[in-house]
């Protein structure tokens, strides 16, 4: 499995720490950045995240900030790019069971380093269900391929 993982200043501390567990479980990624905490804009590092697992150069994608929700929202105008705004485990299995996310945005802000190493092992460790949500996240599809 291949991780892009980036952040912005506020969710450079906590893509660090993720780095280091992604890291500790084997698993190959690419640091999108930034090289430093001096104040950049969210966009200019989620997008290039997205385009990489849209495009299948990346398996997943790993998107941090101060809450999670500009990266998160940047992410989603990409097409193909499913992604989920994750603060709990229970919600971090269910967003991969059920909605097949491909990227997982969180925030540093919001939790703590013990807390995204457990979402992200979650999130990771759990495969997406099929069945009756595949007819779901082709109903997605067909939504972005409307308002393209």
């Amino acid at each position: 499995m291949k991780i892009a993982i980036s952040s912005d200043h506020g969710g450079n501390n906590l893509r660090r720490e993720i780095m280091d567990l992604l890291s500790e479980l084997g698993l190959d990624y690419v640091d999108f950045g930034p090289d430093s905490d001096a104040s950049v804009d969210y966009p200019d590092y989620a997008v290039p995240v997205a385009h990489g697992v849209a495009k299948g150069e990346f398996d997943k994608g790993i998107l941090i900030c101060g809450t999670g929700i500009g990266m998160s929202i940047a992410a989603n105008k990409v097409k193909g790019i499913r992604c989920a705004l994750v603060h709990d485990v229970f919600s971090a299995k269910a967003t991969r069971g059920h909605n097949d996310s491909n990227v997982l945005a969180m925030g540093e802000r919001v939790i703590g380093p013990g807390l995204a190493r457990e979402i992200v092992t979650a999130w990771l460790d759990t495969s997406f269900e099929g069945g009756r949500h595949e007819r779901r996240i082709a109903k997605l599809t067909e939504l972005e391929d409307e308002s393209r």
